[in-house]
């Protein structure tokens, strides 16, 4: 890389680092002008990395995505194969630690949309990078024969799915697996937000033996132990 790519990457990456500490102290209402004061430069300057306000946030939605993504992926890989409970867990425990270890950029991915702003398509695939440890999961299930619930799914549910399913990156995954894969990754996400955002506060002493719980929970109703 040479001298100028170098010192534009190190530019771009200390925006986004300003723009991080922005998120935690003020939530996703970015300001470029801040950023740029913060950077101690113009803001016209900012302009030159991030054309506007959106594609900063988009940058910093890809890279939440992506090191989710991540955590969920070599998490999930460690655990034995064959075992279904085991990967389930391991994902789980993974992005429950990213959340907690990442806050501000999980309620940046995670919670209320921010005023203005439609994630272009370019957030889509980083966004399903932790999905897809699930439904390899439950691909393996149905795979291995343990997955086969038997459920009635109306028929706007069905077509629903059905027409997921035609993706190939959930193919080989039947309706009802994954109807039931969709409701434990929305418990999954529903335990988090809250926990995080202090929905429990009073009702929960004990998150870790709280999520464990759920997990438990999610990983009968998926019927993954056969």
């Amino acid at each position: 890389m040479g001298v100028r790519a170098q010192a534009r990457a190190e530019t771009t990456e200390a925006i986004k680092q300003i723009a991080r500490r922005h998120l935690a102290e003020g939530g996703p209402n970015l300001s470029l002008r801040a950023v740029a004061r913060d950077l101690g430069v113009v803001s016209s300057a900012v302009y030159r990395y991030f054309d506007s306000r959106d594609e900063l946030l988009t940058a910093l939605i890809i890279e939440g995505y992506d090191s989710l993504g991540e955590a969920a992926e070599q998490a999930e890989a460690k655990a034995p194969r064959r075992d279904l409970p085991a990967r389930w867990f391991a994902l789980g425990r993974a992005v429950r630690a990213w959340a907690r270890a990442n806050p501000y950029e999980y309620a940046l991915l995670y919670g209320s949309p921010v005023p203005g702003y439609a994630a272009p398509q370019d957030t889509i695939a980083p966004a399903t990078r932790p999905v897809l440890v699930l439904v390899s999961i439950l691909r393996d299930g149905v795979a291995g024969g343990v997955l086969a619930p038997k459920e009635r799914l109306s028929r706007a549910v069905r077509a629903d799915l059905v027409g997921l399913i035609a993706n190939p990156d959930f193919a080989d995954v039947t309706p009802a697996v994954l109807a039931r894969g969709m409701t434990a990754w929305a418990q999954l996400f529903g335990t988090l937000s809250f926990e995080l955002f202090g929905r429990l506060t009073g009702a929960v002493s004990d998150y870790d033996a709280y999520f464990e719980h759920q997990l438990k929970s999610m990983s009968r109703y998926l019927e993954l132990a056969g």
